[in-house]
């Protein structure tokens, strides 16, 4: 099997898009990468600039000589391991492109339950008319702890155009890809983003927060240190580690998060979290060793997995 440095030598003046792709294919395949055809799709279409319906109905096209060079550069730093997302840029999550950079954390599809489950628990008071009185429903006001790329904030800021939201971070660099993903799908005005850890909020900015929050979401760094070979090469190498491993366990980070939010939490507010794998018995336990948690529910990914705990907040 060949490699993709020893993949055979293609002349770029006379390459098509059957053949530039068909080549990129067997180049990640030969490396291993996994979902080798997809990834040869996704680098193609954005060395072009045109999406994959283009992509299949002009097979025969010719690619510029400096296009396939800047494929096949893709290609090569695919093969050594660099997830596709970083590449181009970007990442769908929750129907919306987000931008996505090496200081932030890739945005999973199974963060989406994380949204689903928050909007469920809101039911009437997520939508902007009040059902009972047809005038505007009370504003919401929300926490994304550790947002990251903003996916979880600007998703429901999107989908809440009532909440304000209070996006924070440890990282400098997760805020600034977080702020323009926000501007990009005009939700910045209602999204306040602070650097700080968990829901510890400097003074600088308590003068400009609500007294209680309505609902606190986050999806926290999970996995176990000792789990890091276990990780795919693509998530290990180069995704944030500050955004990925939660301490010795995995958990650490949930009871100081659980404590914070039941301080902040209004009554009848909700916390909702991602869960890592396994997580789920500990995190419970968690939970029930602070008193005022009351409707808790764990809702399951597609695969079956806990994925997501919600809780509400009582006196």
């Amino acid at each position: 099997m060949k490699t993709a440095a020893q993949s055979s030598a293609i002349d770029p003046a006379v390459l098509d898009v059957r053949a530039a792709l068909k080549e990129g294919m067997a180049r990640l395949r030969a490396a291993e990468v996994p979902s080798h055809t997809l990834a040869a799709e996704l680098l193609l279409m954005y060395s072009l600039g045109h999406d994959r319906t283009w992509l299949y109905t002009n097979s025969e096209a010719r690619l510029e000589p400096s296009v396939a060079e800047r494929y096949f550069a893709l290609i090569a730093r695919r093969a050594s391991g660099e997830p596709t997302q970083y590449l181009t840029g970007k990442q769908e999550f929750w129907g919306l492109e987000f931008e996505v950079t090496p200081a932030v954390l890739i945005p999973r599809p199974e963060t989406e339950h994380v949204v689903e489950v928050a909007l469920e628990r809101l039911g009437e008071r997520g939508i902007k008319i009040d059902m009972r009185t047809g005038g505007p429903s009370s504003p919401l006001r929300v926490a994304d702890v550790g947002t990251g790329s903003g996916c979880l904030a600007v998703a429901l800021a999107y989908e809440l155009p009532h909440a304000e939201v209070f996006a924070t971070d440890v990282s400098a660099p997760a805020l600034g890809v977080a702020r323009r993903n926000a501007m990009r799908h005009g939700v910045s005005g209602r999204i306040h983003f602070i650097e700080c850890d968990l829901l510890s909020f400097p003074d600088s900015t308590l003068a400009t927060l609500p007294s209680s929050l309505d609902l606190v979401v986050s999806n926290p760094p999970y996995v176990a240190r000792n789990e890091a070979a276990t990780l795919q090469r693509e998530v290990r190498e180069h995704e944030p580690h500050g955004a990925l491993f939660g301490g010795p366990t995995g958990t650490e980070i949930y009871g100081r998060l659980i404590e914070q939010a039941g301080a902040l939490l209004s009554e009848g507010g909700t916390l909702v979290v991602e869960l890592g794998y396994n997580a789920a018995d500990e995190v419970l336990r968690m939970l029930r060793a602070q008193r005022g948690w009351v409707n808790v529910s764990v809702t399951n990914d597609l695969a079956g997995i806990p994925r997501v705990l919600a809780a509400e907040r009582r006196a």
